[in-house]
C-alpha cells in the first residue's frame, strides 16, 4: 500500500486537504512545510526514496477567494499575498517601501510586464501621498496607469503576480525544490510539474534539459570540466495542457502546463 506526504505552507490549504483525504489514514501524512524543504521534510517523517513527485504551483482556489489575504485585484481586504501567514513581508510592505527601480525589476522580471517603469514611477508618487492599504486599490490605481489594455486579461494581473512571487520567493523555492525532489526519487520515480505562467514553466523547462545532460558546460569549452552526469530523463519534449473539455469545466486549467521526467538510475 502506498503512502503520500503533503506538503504546504498555507495552513487553510492543509485542513481542506486533512477533510478530503482524511478516509486514507495513516496512509496519509500532512506537513506545513515548503516544498524547498521537501527532501529534509520526507526524511523527518520517515519517507525514503519516493516513487513519484508532483508539484502544484502557483496560486490556490482557496487564497484567491479569501478576500483576506490579497491575492485578487478585486479583493477590498489588506494587500497581503503571503501564501505563510508567518512570512514578514508583505505585499503592501513592497509596494509602499521598495525603490522606484526595485519596483520596476520586479514587475518587469516577475511579471513580464511591458508598462513596468510607467507603474513603478505612478505607484512612487502615489504612495508618497498615502500608502496603499487594500488589494482592490493597489488594483485599480494600476488600472488606471496603463495604457495598453489587454482583452484577456485584467490590467492590473501581471503587477499582482510580480507581487505574489516576490513576497512568496517563489522562483526560488522552485529551484531548490526541484533539486530536493530528485535527491529524494528511488531510480525510475518521476518528477511531475504543473505551472501556471511563463516563468515557472521556463524554470521547470530549463532545469530538465540541465540535468538530462551529461555535460553543462559553456560550449567554448574544448573538453568537459564540470563533471555533471545527467540524472533525469526527459518524458515530455512539450508541456501537456488542458484539453476543451477540461477548461469549459475548470477554466483555470486553460494556462496549465505539465511537466515530466524520469530519474535515471
Amino acid at each position: 500500500m502506498g503512502r503520500l506526504l503533503g506538503l504546504d505552507r498555507d495552513p487553510a490549504a492543509l485542513e481542506v486537504a486533512r477533510r478530503q483525504l482524511g478516509r486514507f489514514g495513516e496512509r496519509l501524512v500532512l506537513a506545513r512545510a515548503n516544498f524547498a524543504r521537501c527532501d529534509s521534510v520526507a526524511g523527518e517523517h520517515g519517507f525514503g526514496a519516493l516513487d513519484g513527485a508532483l508539484f502544484d504551483l502557483g496560486l490556490s482556489s482557496i487564497q484567491l477567494a479569501d478576500d483576506a489575504r490579497g491575492f485578487s485585484f478585486r479583493s477590498g481586504g489588506p494587500l497581503d499575498m503571503r501564501a505563510d501567514p508567518d512570512l514578514g513581508t508583505t505585499a503592501a510592505d513592497l509596494v509602499n517601501t521598495s525603490p522606484v527601480d526595485e519596483l520596476r525589476r520586479m514587475f518587469r522580471e516577475l511579471g513580464d510586464e511591458p508598462e513596468a517603469a510607467r507603474i513603478a514611477s505612478a505607484i512612487v508618487r502615489r504612495r508618497a501621498r498615502e500608502p496603499f492599504a487594500t488589494a482592490d486599490e493597489l488594483g485599480r490605481f494600476v488600472a488606471g496607469v496603463k495604457t495598453r489594455r489587454p482583452r484577456s486579461i485584467d490590467p492590473a494581473t501581471q503587477v499582482f503576480q510580480a507581487l505574489r512571487m516576490a513576497v512568496n520567493g517563489e522562483l526560488d523555492n522552485l529551484a531548490r525544490g526541484l533539486e530536493g525532489a530528485v535527491r529524494l526519487l528511488r531510480p525510475g520515480g518521476r518528477l511531475a510539474v504543473i505551472s501556471f505562467h511563463s516563468l515557472e514553466d521556463r524554470t521547470v523547462k530549463q532545469f530538465f534539459v540541465r540535468e538530462s545532460r551529461d555535460c553543462i558546460c559553456p560550449p567554448h569549452l574544448p573538453t568537459c570540466v564540470c563533471g555533471h552526469r545527467a540524472g533525469l530523463r526527459v518524458i515530455t519534449r512539450r508541456p501537456l495542457t488542458a484539453e476543451a473539455d477540461e477548461v469549459a469545466r475548470n477554466p483555470r486549467a486553460r494556462s496549465a502546463r505539465l511537466r515530466i521526467a524520469e530519474k535515471l538510475s
